[in-house]
């Protein structure tokens, strides 16, 4: 069985950043990836905020650079998914797909977070393309422009009244006639003269322009009649909340009722000595990839002091 000072799962900003400052520790590390290294951003075309770049980047090319650079740090990279930790052994036993054991002395979790997504065909086909669920990511991009925003709870609200500071118009859909959002956050909407919200409605279909690809509406139905209205829209965010890729440890790691995992505050250390948490997986508020890359180098050298200790 092979052993590392420092195996981390999961290869987006907060992976590939723990990696780079493990090996850079002189730290045997592996990074454990799925079948798609990069994470989230390896979705996402046009990235104008990751500081360092004066001109647009593109996320896929970001994640491909984050890659070398913790190859050329020393850090080594294998495609498994690891499906049980043993956290009671010392050093920890991780096991993947294959039942491939691997050994460390520390374990980084930086697994992410999905966005949830309707499930629509025509939502798929325009997704980086009109389409997103981070209103801080791609926002700038529809400046003075109309854009529709679905989900009723904290998040759709954010994010509605985060793009009424850049956006023409702000609309708001919610499947209900009520939202789950917390009421000063409610008052704060229903203030804001930019944001209008429709109530009982969903999104039908997503439409736009096939060269270049681009959304330029949307079909919305009501839940109670069933009538179809199409809207004109130059984005779509969808706010429905996220997924923490967290279920393989929840049996040993503390949780929160979303599933993220809780660390210990302004630590990456989780409930057990010698695993840690990095980026999306518990991260619930900010879910950006600079903040993800810097909660890696936490990490990272809080395994190196683990180890020395």
């Amino acid at each position: 069985m092979n052993h590392w000072n420092v195996i981390i799962i999961g290869s987006g900003p907060a992976g590939y950043t723990a990696a780079i400052y493990a090996a850079r520790a002189c730290l045997k590390t592996l990074i454990i990836c799925g079948s798609t290294k990069g994470g989230q951003l390896t979705t996402t075309t046009d990235v104008e905020n990751y500081p360092g770049f004066a001109d647009v980047i593109q996320g896929p090319w970001l994640m491909e650079q984050m890659e070398k650079q913790s190859i050329h740090a020393g850090a080594e990279i294998i495609s498994d998914y690891v499906k049980h930790i043993d956290h009671k052994s010392t050093p920890f036993i991780l096991t993947g797909e294959d039942n491939t054991k691997y050994s460390a002395d520390t374990v980084i979790l930086a697994t992410g977070a999905e966005a949830k997504w309707l499930g629509l065909e025509s939502e798929t086909k325009f997704r980086g393309y009109g389409v997103s669920s981070c209103a801080t990511c791609d926002g700038f991009f529809y400046r003075n422009k109309d854009v529709l925003v679905v989900g009723g709870g904290n998040t759709a609200v954010e994010e509605s009244l985060y793009l009424s500071k850049i956006a023409k118009s702000v609309t708001l859909i919610h499947r209900r006639d009520s939202l789950r959002a917390e009421k000063t956050l409610q008052n704060k909407l229903f203030s804001n003269p930019k944001i209008k919200v429709l109530w009982n409605t969903v999104i039908d279909e997503v439409v736009g322009k096939e060269d270049p690809l681009s959304v330029n509406g949307a079909i919305l139905q009501n839940t109670l009649d069933g009538s179809k209205i199409k809207y004109d829209f130059d984005g779509i965010f969808i706010a429905i909340g996220h997924s923490p890729n967290s279920p393989f440890v929840k049996d040993f790691i503390t949780t929160d009722s979303d599933g993220y995992i809780v660390t210990e505050v302004g630590t990456t250390r989780t409930n057990v000595p010698g695993i840690f948490a990095a980026g999306d997986v518990q991260d619930k508020i900010y879910r950006q990839a600079v903040t993800a890359a810097g909660s890696g180098c936490m990490a990272a050298l809080e395994a190196e002091k683990f180890i020395s200790s």
